[in-house]
């Protein structure tokens, strides 16, 4: 009991004493935190989306697209047979949204068998158009047209690029400026 009474006193003076060097010390720490965490928290772009979409479900992007701060990504197995929506944070954190794994792999496996993935196209894109991807959409090539990736690139000067990247060369085979700023083809 007597000991009780040392070690409460001791810790009171303690307290006491060193409070404010306490106090400081804390709100040294605690600005120094508040100040790291904008830096902790830059956002990811679309090949780090890319990256943490694949590391989560292995297989071959379909679609990327940025809605404000967060990435839907769209995986495709390897065997075409299964399919994963993915988001993907800010942080690069990435939540399963939903996965099937009885998809037609008839029907995907243009995109399986393309030379071109999704991250070669994105890079041939901003190879042509310097920026930010901001989408990147597996066409299939409807009117008989052969598939393509379409791939939109935000510039510094606010343009949106809109690139068709050839999916066996990776060469950037269309480009366009949108004329408004959302990058929007429709004017909406």
């Amino acid at each position: 009991m007597k000991r009780t009474r040392y070690v409460s006193a001791a810790a009171s003076v303690v307290l006491i004493v060193g409070g404010p060097v306490a106090a400081a010390a804390v709100s040294s720490d605690a600005a120094r935190t508040v100040t790291a965490a904008p830096a902790l928290r830059a956002d990811v772009t679309a090949q780090g989306a890319a990256a943490a979409a694949l590391k989560h479900y292995p297989g071959v992007i379909e679609s990327l697209d940025k809605d404000g701060s967060v990435w839907h990504v769209d995986v495709i197995s390897k065997d075409g047979k299964g399919h994963a929506e993915l988001d993907v944070s800010a942080s690069g954190a990435v939540t399963e949204q939903n996965r099937d794994t009885d998809e037609n792999a008839a029907e995907n496996k243009a995109l399986v068998s393309a030379k071109v993935t999704a991250e070669e196209a994105m890079k041939a894109a901003l190879a042509a158009h310097p920026g930010q991807v901001w989408s990147v959409q597996w066409e299939d090539g409807d009117d008989g047209k052969a598939p393509y990736w379409e791939v939109e690139v935000k510039s510094s000067d606010g343009k949106t690029w809109n690139a068709h990247v050839d999916h066996a060369t990776g060469k950037v085979t269309q480009s366009g400026a949108d004329s408004d700023s959302d990058g929007d083809d429709n004017g909406n």
